[in-house]
């Protein structure tokens, strides 16, 4: 059965259509609402993106060769990585 989405503002336009819906037999159905999921207790959200907090207790010590005798500082780190290309 083909479907057909309906805008209006005023409510008595509601009221002509369950009438019209009557004599030219056809349904009115509303839309279900989608709920939405509740976050897990480590994440959080800033301006509609997901932050999933980090597990303090990873040991971070094999990532120090990586950043070691390589002259990198997190300022200089961070304003490389967030370089956006246009």
């Amino acid at each position: 059965m083909p479907e057909v989405t309906i805008k209006y503002k005023n409510s008595k336009t509601l009221d002509a259509l369950k009438e019209l819906s009557k004599r030219f037999d056809f349904v009115i159905s509303k839309p279900k609402s989608e709920k939405k999921k509740p976050l897990p207790e480590n994440t959080f959200t800033i301006n509609g993106v997901t932050v999933i907090r980090g597990n303090p207790s990873i040991d971070i010590s094999e990532m120090s060769d990586v950043f070691t005798g390589k002259n990198i500082n997190a300022k200089e780190l961070r304003k490389a990585a967030w370089q956006r290309n246009k």
